[in-house]
């Protein structure tokens, strides 16, 4: 039977958070563009996608920096910057995308599983995505996703457990050795190899684009240079936030037909357990 869930207290959160991500840019002359479900959102919606619990965000590499080298002591004490070697000492993995997260919220009842990551993930949160420049070549651009798939697939042996019931019998060996590899190898070394990845081509002249910090599913997309790094504003909730000057391209790239609704099944959080609980006033 499907949960009902009041998501109008976890949109304001999430907002809180946006907003605050929008004021340290502004004030940083940083640029960002709101991302995925959330562009979706504002293109489709003027604000968050009804049944949406979390928000995404993009910057281009060099946004991303200059944003990463303030956040910390600007955001308030509601909120916090959990970067992914920031679970277990830098030892854990769950995948290699910072986000802020809001504290005073919860998303998920205890277990070992929010236990292994320190509680860290029962939160509402906003993720951080980069977008960075692939080689020119289509041979070369294909290296580049094989190895950032194969560098991600070491990790997992880092992880709390793998759930292989996804796999093709092919991916089930090709995740389970380089997690088995994976496992003799630091995380701190396996975090340094995805860095120097995502940073290999940023002296590269073409004009495509990729997001180097995307799950593995997600590693196809390729944007033109025209669609990301410019921005324009939008409108969202009671605010106006950046998107990509090129939004359609950009989610007609990710989705397809954006926006055609999603089955009334398909309608629902995808990232709690549980009735979300927001533990302040707002």
């Amino acid at each position: 039977m499907a949960v009902s869930y009041d998501m109008s207290r976890v949109h304001q959160a999430n907002l809180k958070i946006l907003k605050e991500v929008d004021r340290i840019c502004r004030k940083y002359n940083i640029r960002y563009v709101l991302d995925a479900g959330t562009l979706i959102g504002a293109v489709r919606h003027k604000g968050f996608v009804p049944w949406d619990d979390d928000a995404d965000v993009a910057f281009t590499r060099n946004n991303f920096d200059a944003f990463m080298k303030v956040v910390r002591r600007e955001l308030p004490d509601t909120m916090e910057l959990v970067e992914p070697d920031g679970y277990r000492g830098g030892a854990a993995f769950y995948d290699f995308t910072p986000r802020i997260i809001y504290k005073n919220s919860r998303c998920h009842g205890d277990s070992g599983f929010m236990k292994f990551y320190d509680g860290k993930l029962n939160h509402l949160w906003v993720d951080l995505f980069v977008i960075e420049r692939l080689p020119g070549s289509k041979a070369g651009a294909e290296l580049t996703r094989f190895l950032h798939k194969a560098v991600y697939g070491l990790a997992m042996g880092h992880r709390y457990s793998l759930d292989f019931k996804k796999y093709s019998p092919l991916h089930k060996l090709f995740v389970g050795g380089l997690a088995a590899v994976g496992r003799l190898i630091p995380m701190k070394a396996i975090f340094a190899m995805q860095k120097a990845l995502a940073l290999k081509d940023r002296k590269s002249r073409g004009n495509k684009r990729y997001y180097s910090n995307y799950q593995p599913d997600f590693l196809y997309v390729t944007l033109e240079s025209q669609w990301c790094e410019e921005v324009e504003e939008a409108p969202f909730e009671d605010t106006v936030l950046m998107i990509p000057k090129g939004w359609h391209q950009v989610l007609t790239e990710v989705y397809g037909d954006y926006m055609k609704l999603p089955p009334k099944e398909e309608r629902v959080p995808a990232h709690s357990s549980q009735e979300i609980e927001i533990l302040d006033s707002l």
